[in-house]
């Protein structure tokens, strides 16, 4: 398997791939062992990830090295990654022993009463290449944290990344039985590891991928927990203060990492008092994005991390100005080495155009006028997704009014694609089924057990 950088488009190494034969080889050491993980105790599993979390930081270096050279996302934002790895890991290292310990309910009369969390056994944990450190964690710490065996499976662009993963967790003491990677494509292996007798199915990507494997272990009556994407919305209220920072707030939300996030905004809407002020300082302010190399430190947009979304966004564009937008920036294929891609803004939108409808995941984003506040509900709610959606308003019990209709997991005011570790990630409809971080994702990877206790 060839991996790619795609800042050069050449080739930084190949990899040998898994077989079904190995697959199922691994699979049977982490059953096998892991009862003997589960009997640790809860303290012992979370030194262990303590210490993969102390290496994360004394090799920052050449881990946010390879992350740029497989993904392209700049150096300064691999840095952010793996920083941002830490802080959640932080947060499952000093509650999980609180949220994962036995419950005592009742401990007076004839009956007493406890609640007691035990692992799902051997999880499969299926990743995602836009954030592997990040959307990693959120899986891979607490399903080890619980007692659970991890079969893990990176993206194919996010070879490299998984592999340092493995590396570091078992330098930090998790046992090679109990976390076993498995390289390859989707295409090559994906399908058999839906077929084996696993005790849980993690994924993050696609809707479409997303609902392949619901449909495929539905049979089976395991968790099946599915981070997907989405198309978020933002609403920018006529009350407003500081236009230009608000737009730099929505801006940042709409590219970085190139656009290539889950909770990246992809539809803007704006109140019509304030619409052509905010639209020419956004465009003002995308034009101004420095691309370039992304190992240089004053890089803001790197190449896309896959090549065949420049068609897919070129594709977009192309529908939407043929059904009457106009480009105000951007949207064109680069001429230099790599899968490099203007970001974009359009106007006179509508949601008759795939742009405001279908997910994009990349730099190229609709803005589009509003008359008041239920117009603009009416058009965030007008999606099959349910991840995020943002207000920006210096009223908050008008932008609480929007926030507590918006059917999404995720609600911001005056700020935007962001994740807190002590708050629940979670979609909604083809947003996906599921929480992790905070508590809910602490307790996704274990079951309850209840005890009658008499005597």
């Amino acid at each position: 398997m060839k991996i790619f950088n795609p800042a050069s488009g050449e080739v930084l190494t190949e990899l040998p791939e898994d077989s079904t034969e190995s697959v199922l080889e691994k699979y049977k050491k982490l059953k096998s062992a892991q009862p003997s993980w589960a009997s640790r105790s809860i303290a012992e599993r979370v030194a262990c990830l303590g210490r993969f979390s102390d290496l994360l930081e004394k090799e920052k270096d050449q881990l946010a090295l390879t992350l740029t050279s497989e993904i392209g996302k700049p150096l300064k934002e691999s840095y952010n990654e793996i920083k941002g790895a830490r802080d959640r890991i932080r947060f499952f290292l000093e509650k999980s022993e609180q949220y994962l310990q036995d419950e005592w309910i009742i401990l007076d009369g004839g009956t007493r009463e406890k609640i007691v969390y035990e692992p799902h056994g051997v999880v499969a944990n299926i990743s995602a290449w836009n954030y592997p450190y990040l959307v990693g964690v959120n899986v891979f710490v607490p399903a080890l944290i619980g007692g659970n065996a991890v079969l893990y499976k990176p993206s194919a662009n996010a070879s490299l990344t998984g592999l340092h993963i493995q590396d570091l967790l078992y330098r930090a003491g998790v046992p090679k039985d109990i976390f076993e990677i498995i390289v390859g494509r989707g295409s090559v292996i994906g399908d058999y590891l839906l077929e084996l007798p696993l005790n849980g199915y993690y994924f993050t990507g696609s809707y479409q991928t997303g609902k392949h494997i619901a449909e495929k272990v539905a049979s089976k009556l395991v968790p099946c927990q599915l981070e997907l994407g989405g198309k978020d919305p933002v609403y920018v209220m006529d009350d407003v203060e500081r236009i230009d920072d608000v737009a730099a707030s929505v801006l940042e939300g709409t590219v970085y990492n190139n656009g290539q996030s889950c909770c990246a905004v992809e539809r803007i809407y704006v109140h019509e008092k304030i619409f052509d002020e905010f639209v020419e300082s956004f465009a003002r302010q995308m034009k101004e994005l420095k691309i370039g190399d992304p190992l240089d430190d004053k890089t803001q947009i790197g190449p896309l991390s896959k090549i065949e979304q420049r068609g897919f966004l070129l594709s977009q564009i192309d529908d939407a100005v043929k059904k009457g937008a106009t480009v105000l920036s951007g949207g064109k294929v680069m001429s230099n080495k790599g899968y490099y891609f203007e970001p974009a803004v359009l106007v006179n939108v509508n949601h008759d155009m795939a742009i405001m409808q279908e997910e994009s995941f990349g730099p190229v984003v609709g803005i589009q006028k509003v008359s008041n506040d239920d117009e603009a509900i009416r058009l965030m709610l007008d999606s099959p997704y349910g991840l995020t959606s943002a207000v920006y308003s210096s009223n908050f019990d008008r932008a609480e009014q929007v926030m507590k209709k918006m059917n999404t997991g995720t609600v911001y005011m005056n700020c935007c694609d962001r994740v807190s570790a002590s708050l629940p990630w979670s979609g909604r409809g083809h947003s996906g089924i599921g929480s992790t971080l905070s508590y809910h994702g602490i307790r996704a990877f274990v079951q309850p057990k209840a005890y009658h206790i008499r005597g």
